[in-house]
């Protein structure tokens, strides 16, 4: 399944860096494995998108409750 996510500026330089490689998220869509994330990044000050786009496939799922999460 596509999975197309609002990402602030400073998260989305990160994953598009490498730094981040991961994406910590409130599970409300019924993310799996194998769903292709399109990162879309937002600027929280003008309140649109600003064009610039990454694709990103789910490699795991954390199930809530665990870990404290």
């Amino acid at each position: 399944m596509n999975q197309y996510l609002k990402t602030h500026p400073e998260p989305f330089q990160a994953v598009a860096d490498g730094v981040k490689t991961f994406e910590f998220r409130n599970n409300d869509r019924r993310f799996r494995v194998g769903d292709i994330l399109y990162l879309q990044e937002w600027d929280p000050v003008k309140g649109e998108r600003t064009g610039r786009e990454q694709i990103r496939e789910v490699t795991y799922v954390l199930p809530g409750g665990a870990y404290g999460v």
